[in-house]
């Protein structure tokens, strides 16, 4: 039954990265795409020490185990907030040539960031039975950087109440 609010009918939100420190990279829960039109990705990191900016990527794989894993090479478009400041209200579109990762800029890492990647399900090699991804931040450098990031799936297949979704974490 639809309740007319956002969890369950237009999002379910998965963690992919906890709270970690990202000196050592770290790699997010495969999630699949079975039952979602797609998911923004959103990637949250504190300010850090300078050169220590992050590289994130994506992986698809045939199902949550990983099995046959490639990079997910369609990433052109990212919006961020990025400043010095507690609250950056402005989002910044960012284009790429399309691929598989995403460089922070150089001043990335001295400065809190959030960093959303909106991915279809259909931008994965879905006639090969790929409809799973996961996310993933390289090793920042040697210096602390606090950081996590969030699955938001959006248009569910199935829309519910949020105690009745499906899961996205497993086949």
């Amino acid at each position: 039954m639809s309740t007319g609010k956002p969890l369950g009918n237009l999002i379910d939100i998965i963690p992919a990265i906890l709270p970690l420190d990202l000196q050592t990279a770290r790699d997010g829960d495969y999630i699949s795409l079975k039952h979602a039109q797609g998911v923004a990705v959103v990637v949250f990191k504190g300010a850090g020490t300078a050169g220590d900016d992050p590289l994130i990527s994506f992986q698809q794989a045939q199902d949550v185990a990983g099995t046959g894993v490639k990079d997910l090479a369609t990433i052109a478009t990212i919006f961020k907030k990025q400043g010095t400041l507690t609250a950056v209200g402005t989002w910044s579109k960012v284009t790429q040539a399309a691929g598989a990762s995403f460089q922070a800029d150089a001043t990335s890492a001295e400065e809190e960031a959030v960093y959303v990647f909106e991915i279809e399900a259909d931008e994965l090699d879905v006639d090969n039975g790929f409809d799973c991804l996961r996310v993933r931040v390289a090793d920042t450098g040697t210096n602390a950087q606090l950081g996590c990031a969030l699955y938001l799936l959006y248009g569910q297949r199935y829309a519910a109440t949020p105690a009745n979704l499906p899961s996205s974490i497993v086949d």
